[in-house]
């Protein structure tokens, strides 16, 4: 039996919440935290967080990626902050991340900051009329100014983890990561990927897998084999 390791996060990028409810029981003890992104909010996703965390004791990342104007996105984060859920993403501006911690008040809301999509390359910034640069350097900018802004961490790539994780106002804060992909594992539409083991030793606090569980034959032994790789000797972190 597979001993949950709260550092991987499996994403339930599945139609429905019957869908997700259903993997999750599938999975049951052998993990403890399930992210539910934009695609399931209306098919049910707020309800499979409250039901995952109420009544099966899972942690709940809420992955929305929230962007608007700071009253918008304050409004938004109040309300979500009520569902006693431990993470939540919102895009990095400074405006946003202050606007969030605001919305997030007292609670134990997790506030953490996207930097750049892990499916995003530099051909994509240009067509975005993102300023230039190399995307490692842009999402260290982009880190530092969202961690001062008062977030509780980033997500980022993999590829860029031990770069944020070097930051003075990285101390103490969260590194998520998604574009992580299992050793032989497809690389979907993922442009910025690492092993598990190796974006842990890079820095990261928890991993995100999603397809290679949720469309594996066999999704207990897929969260098996990861778990193997993030106790492996290669995901020590150097100095730790």
């Amino acid at each position: 039996m597979t001993t949950a390791d709260d550092r991987l996060i499996v994403a339930l990028d599945v139609p429905n919440a019957l869908d997700g409810l259903a993997l999750a029981e599938r999975l049951g003890d052998a993990v403890s935290f399930y992210k539910i992104g934009l695609g399931m909010l209306t098919g049910g996703g707020l309800a499979l967080a409250n039901e995952l965390k109420s009544e099966h004791g899972k942690r709940i990342f809420l992955d929305m990626k929230l962007f608007d104007i700071g009253a918008t996105v304050e409004a938004a984060v109040r309300g979500i902050s009520s569902f006693d859920l431990d993470f939540l993403t919102v895009h990095g501006d400074p405006h946003v991340v202050r606007a969030a911690r605001e919305g997030a008040g007292g609670s134990t809301l997790n506030i953490l900051a996207v930097t750049i999509l892990t499916s995003l390359d530099r051909a994509d910034l240009d067509e975005g009329l993102i300023i230039p640069g190399d995307i490692p350097e842009l999402v260290r900018e982009r880190a530092a100014r969202a961690l001062e802004a008062g977030a509780h961490g980033v997500i980022c790539s993999p590829q860029e983890a031990a770069l944020v994780r070097a930051l003075p106002e990285a101390e103490g804060k969260l590194i998520v990561t998604p574009g992580v992909r299992p050793v032989g594992s497809d690389l979907g539409d993922q442009k910025r990927v690492m092993t598990p083991a190796e974006a842990i030793a890079a820095g990261a606090d928890h991993v995100v897998v999603g397809r290679p569980v949720h469309r594996a034959s066999d999704p207990l032994a897929a969260v098996t084999a990861v778990v193997d790789e993030l106790n492996a000797p290669q995901a020590t972190r150097p100095n730790h």
